[in-house]
């Protein structure tokens, strides 16, 4: 709002656009929140499960993204809302810390919301509410370990490991070839894992894709694989019981670094200076080969002169290696990077027991695969496509699948999945229910019902009758005992998950309901939205 005169002096006032809604209080704030951050579930809801359906995302540069994983969706579709940002970040928060479940948080999340609002309507207080949420899914979270089963592995037998990471793999585009790739993405975990202190150390692990063949192309390499070529056509393609050379220095003669110039007036003034700068090349293609290096990985380039003279003393070269790609080959290798010529010696030369250049398809793509590395535990899986998105799809799945591994590595316990831990724990939550005196009830029945949420969801995208697989489910889970009863999305004719083989890890599972809770809080007490910046 603005004050001006008019040219008799008379004073008038200059609203700007809506600036009667700048600040938004009591219920409306409230009824605003909930509606932005539903809006946001329920366009993942339809992403949930193995049937569920991908979204497009289109930036603004024309690039797409076909995708079903909750974090990317939200992090692509560039919300604006305030209150819809926090699911971005929750979405986020499940990714960075379980790598699994982003959309069913966010389904838990936007589910909580709607029951939080009829409870609003009730005229039950925010607060309440929340200390209701709170208490419910503590239950929940106990309820979880109750019904968890403990699965035995080790190196030698990785069954349970695969069938974990199948579950996570059959909601994704790769469903295909599920088996695969879940045995990748175990191998791959298990070559980098130390399962005396139950820790992955993801670094070890380089997820790289090629355009071109079919996703059953994905292989798992035992080394490092860079995007790079030998510098030379003429080069040999592949080096045998390597010794790696890494170099952060150019492979050129130094350049003066202040404003004089050189004038070269002269025939004989010329043929020196070749002469000096031959012998800089010369001296620094010897120093390599005398401490004994028959590979040289720069992470700079060099020129034609210098790729000539490295070709004719037969020592091939790999140029414009990245910084982080270096630092993998080193650790995989056991080499150290060397930043001047001069510091090279034959102690920080890297041993590999073969580097080989493969080429793709008709096209000059090629890729340089460093193999038997003296530090065997670096890997690289090697993701095939029929384009760029499929393979970025197949790399973010892939990652989805280490990430459980590894979860199961660090805690053993699964719950059974197709929603059979949700409606075993809205059961137990609804029995607590009975014994609450006080509003809180509504709360935690509340919450029990939100839990309902997720199974009709997973029955909705497989063309299932939501309320009724949910009641035939939930009956017998009452009446049998068994909490491994869930929705049969796929329709083999078994709605026991434990037959199905569908886990999920437990500790990703409790992180879910945390994290949904803590959120739904948040939003719930915000009642006075305050538009900085529209005042003067």
């Amino acid at each position: 709002m603005s004050m001006i005169f008019d040219e008799y002096g008379r004073p008038f006032i200059i609203l700007r656009e809506q600036q009667a809604q700048a600040r938004i209080r009591g219920k409306e704030a409230q009824k605003t929140n909930i509606l932005a951050a539903r809006s946001v579930s329920n366009i993942l809801r339809s992403s949930l499960g193995p049937k569920g359906m991908d979204k497009m995302l289109v930036s603004p540069d024309g690039d797409v993204t076909i995708s079903n994983d909750g974090a990317t969706i939200l992090d692509k579709m560039q919300v604006e809302h305030q209150v819809a940002r926090l699911l971005v970040e929750l979405s986020q928060s499940q990714d960075d810390e379980i790598g699994d479940g982003t959309t069913g948080v966010v389904v838990m999340a936007g589910a909580l919301l709607e029951q939080a609002e009829k409870l609003l309507d009730r005229g039950i207080h925010p607060v309440r509410i929340g200390e209701g949420f709170d208490r419910a899914c503590q239950t929940a979270v106990e309820h979880l370990e109750k019904i968890a089963d403990a699965v035995e592995f080790s190196r030698d037998n990785t069954e349970p490991l695969v069938t974990t990471a199948m579950t996570t793999l059959s909601s994704k585009i790769i469903n295909v070839h599920k088996q695969k790739m879940a045995k990748i993405a175990v191998d791959a975990v298990m070559a980098v894992a130390n399962l005396e202190r139950n820790d992955v150390n993801f670094d070890m692990i380089k997820v790289d894709g090629k355009p071109g063949g079919e996703l059953g192309d994905t292989e798992l390499i035992h080394g490092i694989v860079i995007d790079k070529e030998f510098s030379h056509a003429q080069m040999p393609k592949v080096v045998k019981d390597a010794k790696l050379c890494l170099l952060t220095c150019p492979f050129e003669p130094p350049k003066p670094k202040t404003k004089h110039k050189l004038d070269i007036t002269s025939k004989d003034a010329y043929e020196k200076l070749f002469e000096r700068e031959q012998k800089y090349f010369a001296d620094m293609v010897q120093q390599c080969k005398d401490v004994g290096t028959n590979l040289v990985i720069c992470q700079w380039g060099f020129d034609d002169e210098a790729n000539h003279l490295l070709l004719q003393n037969q020592l091939p070269a790999v140029r414009w290696v990245g910084g982080v790609e270096l630092e993998l080959i080193a650790i995989a290798t056991g080499a150290r990077i060397v930043p001047r010529f001069s510091e090279l010696t034959g102690e920080k030369l890297g041993k590999a027991g073969a580097v080989r250049e493969v080429s793709f398809g008709t096209t000059k793509d090629r890729m340089l695969v460093i193999e038997d590395c003296s530090n065997s535990s670096a890997v690289t899986v090697l993701v095939r496509g029929g384009n760029k998105m499929i393979v970025e799809e197949a790399k973010r799945s892939l990652h989805d699948a280490m990430c459980v591994v590894r979860n199961l590595i660090k805690d053993k316990r699964i719950v059974y999945g197709g929603g059979s831990a949700e409606i075993s724990c809205s059961v137990a939550v609804s029995r607590m229910a009975d014994e609450i005196k006080g509003v809180e009830q509504y709360a935690v029945r509340s919450f029990a019902d939100a839990l309902d949420d997720v199974p009709m969801a997973l029955a909705e995208n497989s063309g299932l009758s939501p309320i009724t697989e949910l009641s035939a489910v939930k009956s017998r889970q009452i009446a049998e005992g068994i909490t491994s009863l869930g929705i049969d999305c796929n329709q083999v004719g078994t709605c026991d998950m434990k037959e199905q083989g569908i886990f999920e890890t437990l500790i990703g599972k409790q992180q879910q309901l945390l994290l949904a809770t803590q959120v739904v809080k948040m939003i719930l007490k915000v009642d006075d939205v305050i538009m900085m910046g529209n005042y003067e």
